[in-house]
């Protein structure tokens, strides 16, 4: 329920005439363009760069900062990419290497190609309407 007079409680999702999701704007529909978002995790490169080069010295330093995982599960941070990270994690890394967030994960946005629509009568293109079934008529005798 909403009363009238008083603002929104979620003013991105009544956000007026001008400024409307999913709107057209004064310059035509909107296109959204897609991205391939993908990241690097360069631990073991910040690792190297202060003289770190095996994961079991992370262990202690990581316990020091309130943070208790095991050599495993330090071994799989150092050696793989994480597909979690927790920010307590991350801000103890930055710590004991005296580093920022950016320099441990890497980032990186490109634009996708539009997808192309199929031409009909290109090669590799079928007609549905010809493979498709007739629909089956009942009649009574």
């Amino acid at each position: 329920m909403r009363v009238v007079g008083l603002p929104h409680p979620h003013p991105a999702g009544s956000a007026g005439p001008d400024n409307r999701r999913g709107s057209r704007d004064r310059w035509g529909p909107r296109v959204r363009q897609r991205r391939q978002v993908s990241y690097q995790w360069r631990l073991r490169e910040q690792m190297a760069a202060k003289g770190m080069f095996t994961a079991s010295e992370l262990v202690p330093l990581l316990a020091e900062r309130g943070i208790g995982l095991s050599a495993s599960q330090v071994h799989r941070l150092v050696s793989g990419t994480p597909e979690r990270l927790s920010l307590a994690v991350l801000a103890a890394l930055c710590d004991i290497l005296d580093v920022t967030p950016d320099s441990l994960i890497a980032t990186r946005a490109d634009n996708m190609a539009p997808r192309k629509a199929a031409a009909s009568g290109a090669p590799g293109v079928t007609d549905l309407a010809a493979v498709r079934p007739k629909r089956a008529r009942v009649r009574p005798e």
